[in-house]
């Protein structure tokens, strides 16, 4: 039986009182007064841009392609290691994702990669900060500065998280944060879209149904009407009363989290150095929020057997991630841009153990479990394989 689960969302002790407030007040529906709270809070945590709460990070991602206006003939690249919605967004306007390899010692989409792919029909390159850890921000704002393309940040899994001491989502063209319950800050289900001030006017009307009803509740027009395409991205009032709750806890639940992170990463150091597994890369300016810790096995058969074994002594472990550009719809509605090997390497090796707020106490039982089983299997990294060419903090 597993006794250490893998994942545990955090309640802020706050959020039963908030939810009953909201009921209390009446106005059930989106853009309550609490939406209007977690819009502000937003707001303030990302300095000169416009928040919009939705009701996913996959609405936010496509919010972000209804403001490019991407159409059929145009290309986004993006990473083949990413969740199926940072693809589908494109995909659903008729748009290519061109999938490219990762820099596999932090995760992340490649700059070189990225600079190598783009065509005469590139508009966009949509960058996933995988497990909170930032991408090389300044080689591709570089890159999409050079080409006049957007650059779109999918931070779902990086609230908390800095590059340069600005938070993710808030560095790009355009940035979308999840609030789902297996992230660090979680409503069940929710999200929000990190705007630059002059994408801001049409992301509501686009969040709104297509309509200006958001400009009419604040008496900019006298009556509200059908102004665009666009479609229900809000989430209701309740939801928004539980996240605010929840984000007033942002710093307490990053700060916690982000220490077991660093206590894994510091008691593994030993197994690193044996070539065992390889552990996880921070660039220097990037200031991480402990959402995901992650190794890297040897082999695919390394690392099924440690995530047995990790089950067998009572803890949750898991891999993450069919790389896309080796699904069925990979190879229907997107292209490749050379060799992923990294891509599959990684995807192939990477076991996630568990992490979750109040974990802290157990962190030093999980990493006892993977020494017995390196113990056990006398694993011993092959040469060649990869690990001598990493780095750890």
């Amino acid at each position: 039986m597993i006794r250490i689960p893998f994942t545990r969302p955090f309640v802020s002790p706050f959020a039963v009182a908030y939810v009953a407030e909201a009921m209390a007040h009446g106005h059930l529906s989106g853009d309550g007064p609490f939406s209007k709270r977690v819009r502000s809070w937003l707001e303030s945590a990302h300095p000169g841009r416009s928040a919009l709460l939705v009701h996913s990070g996959t609405a936010a991602l496509e919010l972000c392609a209804l403001l490019l206006e991407l159409a059929p003939g145009d290309e986004v690249i993006m990473p083949s290691f990413t969740f199926t919605s940072t693809a589908n967004a494109v995909v659903l306007r008729g748009a290519t994702p061109v999938f490219v390899d990762i820099d596999d010692r932090t995760m992340n989409i490649d700059p070189a990669s990225v600079r190598a792919a783009i065509t005469a029909r590139t508009k966009a390159i949509y960058v996933v900060h995988y497990a909170g850890i930032a991408a090389d921000l300044d080689a591709l704002t570089n890159i999409a500065r050079e080409f006049g393309l957007a650059l779109v940040e999918d931070a779902a899994q990086a609230v908390g998280s800095q590059w340069r001491g600005v938070p993710l989502g808030a560095v790009g063209d355009l940035g979308c944060l999840s609030f789902h319950a297996t992230k660090n800050i979680g409503s069940g289900e929710g999200g929000a879209l990190i705007a630059r001030a002059d994408y801001a006017p049409r992301a509501e009307q686009l969040r709104e149904k297509g309509t200006d009803r958001s400009q009419f509740l604040r008496g900019e027009v006298d009556r509200y009407t059908w102004r665009d395409v666009g479609s229900s991205y809000l989430p209701n009032e309740l939801t928004a009363a539980f996240l605010l709750a929840q984000l007033e806890s942002c710093d307490l639940v990053t700060e916690a989290r982000r220490a077991s992170w660093y206590a894994y990463h510091h008691q593994l150091e030993a197994l690193e150095h044996d070539q065992v597994l390889v552990r996880p890369v921070v660039p220097t300016d990037a200031t991480l929020n402990g959402h995901i810790y992650f190794v890297r096995c040897n082999s695919p058969s390394e690392r099924d057997a440690l995530i047995r074994s990790l089950a067998r002594d009572g803890f949750g472990a898991t891999f993450h991630y069919q790389p896309l550009h080796d699904t069925p719809a990979g190879r229907r509605y997107a292209r490749t841009h050379g060799s992923m090997e990294r891509t599959v390497r990684a995807a192939s090796s990477l076991v996630r153990l568990p992490l979750w707020h109040g974990i802290d106490e157990h962190v030093p039982h999980v990493v006892q479990s993977v020494e017995r089983w390196a113990a056990a299997h006398r694993v011993v990294c092959v040469p060649g394989a990869g690990a001598e060419h990493f780095q750890s903090i």
